[in-house]
Formats: structure tokens, sequence, C-alpha cells
């Protein structure tokens, strides 16, 4: 008899981390992700925005 398997991944928790803490202060930060640069701007109005 074979036991059975469950074929779902353990779920883990995904990180979090605040706004404020990443900008540090600024209005835009440049992540760097396989080769290409993307954009994170605050906006006026308290968004993000997030551009390639």
């Amino acid at each position: 008899m074979l036991a059975s398997v469950d074929a779902s991944p353990a779920a883990t928790p995904v990180r979090r981390i605040s706004s404020q803490r990443l900008l540090a202060g600024e209005r835009e930060l440049v992540i760097q992700h396989l080769g290409s640069e993307y954009h994170l701007r605050l906006t006026r109005n308290g968004k993000l925005i997030l551009t390639k």
C-alpha cells in the first residue's frame, strides 16, 4: 500500500518591508533584476509606481 503524499509545498511566510524603510526618505529607488532596471517611485499623492 502506498502512503498518501501531499503535493502542495509547505506554506512559507511572505517577507514584508515598509515602503518608508525601503525608500529611506527618498522618492525613487532603482531595483536591478536579471539585467534590467526597475524604478520604484513615490508620487505626490503617496502612491507607488513601478516602471521598467
